[in-house]
């Protein structure tokens, strides 16, 4: 016979858990066990990542919460009134339970919280369906009240639990080492359990994987707390009850073996519980169009409306371009996302809200461009609709919109009262505790100086990105580290005890830009809360599990993603415009500006460019004056080879910029596509027109090639590198070249940025 763990903590039990979700499924199946549970504190933060992983080692996951209940109502706030709080296991059956969770936690948090989310009979009652509830911990309300000698009183609250919640709640029964208390309180669960025919479950409240971890945990405790190890006020720990960690079937079996019948009741509970939770499939909240039109055919008028735009390009090539574009728009079912989009980019625009010209792959959209929803024009920078929406591609396009940083808040309230304030949310993020920084938090739990914990955290090497590198990279990395470890005792036990720590969860905050859009009530797919500081309303999930762009398995959950992102730089050119027609009456459509004033050209030559994005940095400024660049085509590459990577081709670039007889291609075909970048590959547009030209890809085809270029998966290379070879082949170019294609386009593959980025 087996067991599953039907209470455990994550690391999204902000520290107070050290258990991280692939640890944890990998123990249930090293252990043979069926499924397993998830049960954070006050939160859904770590389920729906549980729930996929699981799912995709063969392990059924039960979603649950540890709740926090009011002693009276969850409205009670005042004057300290139930500050304190009942702990209470709740899991889910199926889709209804998950459902009811999810509203129960929104619930908790927007209208219950005092010090915790709360819940309460009201609410419980009112989301009961689909629930499993285990009475708790030591905490729980029953063992509370027996615990105080108040038994009559929890046999009062036992009869409520199971007058909502019949043959799915259980009596939650724990046995851990150095507690008279409960074994006391276990034995009057046992007699309540017979009296009412209230069956007996097993937990562990699983807090750490294994039993030698329990030190950590007490630490990432102090961490939480604020305070420290050797203070001797503290409660009983888990150091002094090393019991919380994820035990094995034969060691619960052993500690219940009086009480079989709760070991068995946990594979009871697993088998009742199925959830399976809808992803993969794009939810878009509905857009009202004039008269009941449909969107696909109001996208079409409203892009008739406004082609204007494009007036003075060949009207043929136009035509041919948009109905191109819309056929795969409306085809693929996103005429809606391109409507709700285009409304609240122009909403703006008409209020004088400074808004970005366009950012990413969206700018290789015509439509995008007629709509007004870019100001870029593709057709002026060579761009291919395929590297924004590829019809081969199962996700849905991406469009990021940039604001005034001041004004940003305004668009969406704007989006909120247009769609409700039930179907709009922030998205949270969580901040992990990085090497540095967990050993700064490890020194300061284990009572020892600041400098000594600062000393250490600088020995720690930055890795790539300027984040720090893994402690155990760092041990690697640097021989002064390794020699402190090797050689001070305290050093040895703060990094043993970080490494333990690093990567976990630590707190939660705001997406800078991601904001959801949904079709119905925003619970109905993801719990919510208010984030601490401006208590805006977020979600629990983060955008890896909300955004089916964010994950490449398509598992999310779908919800629209928009990223309105807020950008000083747009601030301070609103402001100056405003400032130009004030002073000399003139207004300046920023949008419009002409792209070959030679005077701009030669301010930035200078390097006179601190204050403009991009531009400003030391390197930037260098760059300007050595290339001396004179038309937009040089910005844009300079912004894209000014990184690392990239760097080491800017001589090269230099060098064609100086002297165009220098120029060197692969092919004379090349020049076309490299004329422009001085015969390097700058973009990743380049590759797909390398491939279009000369292998006879398709655009799409080819935007396939560019992604597996990137993701550098040797079955999917080894594919195309065949396709691409055949195709040159068939166009009459030697194998040579092909090969010298290939490589050429391989290595560039490693750092290749997408051209409109660099506009």
């Amino acid at each position: 016979m087996s067991f599953v763990h039907l209470h455990l903590h994550t690391g999204y039990s902000l520290l107070d858990g050290l258990n991280r979700i692939d640890d944890v499924i990998s123990k249930a199946i090293e252990y043979k066990m069926p499924a397993v549970a998830i049960t954070d504190h006050g939160s859904l933060y770590g389920a729906f990542k549980f729930y996929v992983k699981a799912k995709e080692a063969g392990i059924k996951p039960i979603i649950g919460v540890e709740a926090y209940k009011a002693k009276n109502s969850r409205l009670d706030k005042q004057n300290g009134v139930d500050r304190d709080q009942y702990h209470l296991t709740l899991l889910a059956k199926n889709l209804a339970g998950y459902k009811n969770l999810l509203k129960l936690i929104t619930a908790a948090n927007l209208e219950g919280f005092y010090y915790k989310p709360r819940i309460d009979f009201e609410i419980l009652e009112k989301y009961s369906e689909g629930l499993i509830v285990l009475s708790g911990c030591l905490n729980g309300e029953i063992s509370s009240l027996l615990s105080q000698s108040q038994d009559k009183e929890a046999e009062k609250i036992l009869e409520k639990y199971i007058e909502i919640f019949k043959d799915d709640f259980y009596l939650e029964i724990q046995r851990h080492p150095k507690s008279q208390e409960l074994d006391d309180v276990n034995l009057k669960l046992i007699k309540l359990s017979r009296k009412y025919g209230v069956a007996l479950v097993a937990t562990n409240d699983v807090h750490y994987l294994n039993a030698e971890d329990a030190y950590a945990q007490e630490i990432l405790l102090c961490i939480q707390t604020q305070r420290t190890i050797l203070e001797k006020n503290r409660t009983m720990t888990m150091v002094d009850i090393p019991d919380y960690y994820f035990k094995s079937p034969a060691e619960m079996k052993g500690l219940f073996i009086d009480l079989p019948e709760a070991i068995e009741n946990t594979l009871k509970i697993a088998e009742k519980c199925n959830l399976e939770i809808p992803m993969g499939k794009w939810i878009l909240p509905e857009f009202e169009t004039p008269k009941g039109e449909t969107v696909e055919n109001y996208l079409r008028s409203l892009v008739t409306e406004r082609i204007s735009r494009v007036a003075l390009y060949d009207q043929e090539v136009v035509n041919k371009r948009v109905e191109y574009e819309l056929k795969i728009i409306t085809t693929k079912g996103y005429a809606t996302y391109f409507l709700i989009v285009s409304d609240f980019v122009n909403w703006a625009k008409h209020q004088n809200i400074a808004v970005g010209p366009g950012r990413g792959s969206v700018a290789g959209s015509l439509v995008a461009y007629i709509l007004g929803i870019t100001d870029i024009n593709p057709i002026d920078y060579n761009l291919p609709f395929e590297r924004f929406l590829n019809p081969e591609r199962p996700t849905p396009p991406d469009i990021d919109i940039d604001f005034a940083d001041t004004r940003r808040d305004e668009v969406l309230h704007y989006v909120t009262k247009k769609y409700g304030e039930d179907k709009v949310a922030q998205i949270i993020t969580f901040g992990s505790m990085e090497a540095r920084l967990a050993v700064r938090d490890v020194t300061r739990a284990l009572g020892l100086s600041y400098s000594y914990g600062d000393r250490l955290a600088k020995m720690i090497p930055f890795g790539k990105q300027g984040f720090s590198m893994t402690i155990s990279a760092a041990l690697e990395e640097s021989a002064q580290l390794k020699f402190a470890y090797q050689t001070e005792p305290d050093t040895k036990k703060v990094l043993d005890i970080a490494r333990k720590l690093e990567g976990l969860p630590r707190h939660s905050s705001v997406h800078a830009a991601g904001v959801v859009i949904s079709d119905v009530n925003m619970t109905e797919y993801v719990p919510l809360q208010r984030d601490s500081k401006e208590g805006k309303i977020i979600t629990q999930y983060d955008m890896y599990c909300l955004d089916l762009n964010a994950v490449s398995n398509q598992k999310a959950i779908g919800l629209l993603k928009v990223d309105f992102l807020g950008l000083r730089n747009l601030t301070i050119i609103e402001k100056a415009l405003e400032y130009v027609e004030k002073i000399s009456g003139k207004k300046i459509d920023i949008h419009h500006v002409p792209l070959d004033d030679k005077k701009t050209y030669e301010l930035i030559s200078k390097g006179n460019t601190i204050g403009v994005f991009q531009l400003e940095s030391g390197g930037m400024r260098h760059l300007a004056k050595d290339l001396k660049p004179n038309k937009i085509s040089d910005i844009m590459a300079m912004v894209a080879l000014y990184r690392p990577g990239p760097m080491d081709l800017i001589p090269t670039f230099l060098e064609g910029k100086a002297n165009q007889k220098k120029i060197k291609y692969l092919h004379p075909d090349l020049k076309s596509i490299l004329e422009e970048t001085y015969g390097i590959l700058v973009y990743q547009e380049q590759v797909m027109e390398i491939a279009n030209k000369i292998a006879g890809y398709s655009m799409s085809e080819a935007d396939n090639l560019r992604m597996a270029m990137g993701k550098k998966k040797k079955e999917l290379m080894k594919k195309e590198k065949e396709k691409f070879f055949k195709g040159c082949i068939k166009n009459n170019y030697k194998k040579t070249v092909a090969e010298s294609l290939w490589n050429f386009m391989e290595k560039f593959a490693a750092y290749g940025f997408n051209k409109p980025q660099g506009i």
